[in-house]
């Protein structure tokens, strides 16, 4: 199956874009020359549409489940009961219990950080962020010192586009939070809003003194990029530092960006897809000072979960971006150059679930999660 744009159209939009002060457009890449094809194995099973997962220094993983739930999941995969002490999510379309990351100084502050799905004022809701700390294992875990330190404004009634991927920085003090557009279009270009946004804080919820609009009183001082529609993957990439993001395109135009201090990505002006109605997004696929996309798919792969393989056990595998895809029920390996997109393969053709997140194990092994009302925590690693 064919998932990606003609290659004849890259090189009308390299001309395209060639005066455009941004990263060059990728699409299309041919398949690597060293294939490896995938195979998979059932870690854990039993959970509801488990969302994120987050390993602690043991190898042992903290697995969110869409309707409100936390599970322990230990590395020989039993489950836990529910963890006590767990943020109150509310469960409704496209929200709940979403993305969950220990602390990179996990073994000396215990500390966990989760994004759920937060009831306000009435029906309306929001994506926030929770600080709190792990105590115990296995069926005696439980969250204590339950802090909200971010919430995301305004409140939107809607189930839709929460984003919600959690990643620390380099040095391990600062988070950054993904943040859909919860259906509302021209919020993702407003920046007295933080729908459409990347968010950037001190690990207690503060403003870092050097976020681009921290002494702006036209824009909220989190924001870190903005222009975004829903971006459900996100991972720092492993020598440069920096946060990437791969985000939904509507009818096409999944992107993968690497968002820079207080750029603008784009939408809903501009994009590579259109509106499910057929219609045209916006301007088309381009607009001074609007950045373009690193890489993107159309048709769409619905993309959820990404991490950069950095281990030694599958040296075919080093360096590569692994992104998981809800549609086609597949997981993709990017091969890279820097920044730029050199080769695509396809893994787990028949795997036939829903793949929502992806995760490197302390290890060295790659672990992905299966978005079903059966989800389970499954092992990935080349066929050859």
């Amino acid at each position: 199956m064919k998932l990606l744009q003609p290659r004849s159209v890259l090189f009308f939009l390299s001309a395209i874009f060639m005066a455009v002060p941004a990263y060059a457009v990728q699409t299309d890449a041919p398949k690597p020359e060293n294939q490896t094809g995938a195979k998979a194995e059932t870690v854990a099973v039993g959970l509801e549409h488990p969302w994120g997962i987050a390993f602690l220094p043991s190898g042992d993983m903290l697995v969110t489940e869409r309707p409100g739930q936390i599970r322990y999941v230990t590395r020989g995969g039993a489950v836990s009961r529910p963890i006590d002490g767990a943020p109150d999510a509310r469960a409704g379309g496209q929200g709940g219990m979403l993305d969950i990351a220990v602390a990179p100084d996990f073994a000396a502050t215990r500390e966990v950080y989760i994004t759920y799905t937060e009831r306000r004022d009435g029906r309306k809701t929001g994506t926030s962020l929770v600080r709190a700390k792990l105590q115990g294992t296995g069926d005696t875990a439980r969250f204590t010192d339950l802090h909200v330190i971010f919430r995301q404004k305004p409140a939107y009634n809607s189930g839709y586009h929460f984003g919600s991927r959690i990643v620390f920085s380099g040095d391990g003090d600062k988070v950054f939070v993904t943040l859909g557009e919860r259906g509302n279009r021209p919020g993702a270009q407003d920046l007295r809003q933080h729908l459409g946004k990347v968010v950037r804080l001190n690990r207690d919820g503060s403003v870092p003194a050097d976020n681009p609009f921290a002494n702006d009183n036209r824009a909220f001082p989190e924001i870190w990029s903005y222009g975004h529609r829903n971006p459900q993957a996100a991972a720092r990439h492993p020598v440069t530092g920096k946060l990437w993001v791969v985000e939904h395109g509507a009818r096409g135009g999944d992107e993968l960006n690497i968002p820079l201090k207080g750029l603008n990505y784009g939408w809903p002006v501009i994009s590579y897809g259109t509106h499910y109605s057929g219609q045209k997004i916006g301007v088309g696929r381009q607009k001074e000072g609007m950045e373009q996309p690193a890489y993107y798919w159309d048709p769409s792969i619905a993309p959820s979960g990404m991490a950069f393989y950095t281990g030694e056990k599958y040296p075919a595998w080093q360096g590569s971006l692994f992104v998981g895809a809800l549609k086609f029920r597949q997981i993709h390996r990017l091969v890279l150059d820097g920044e730029t997109v050199v080769a695509e393969e396809t893994l787990l053709d028949g795997l036939n679930q829903r793949v929502r997140a992806i995760e490197q194990s302390p290890d060295g092994e790659l672990y992905f999660l299966t978005d079903s009302a059966r989800g389970r925590v499954m092992r990935l690693e080349p066929r050859q």
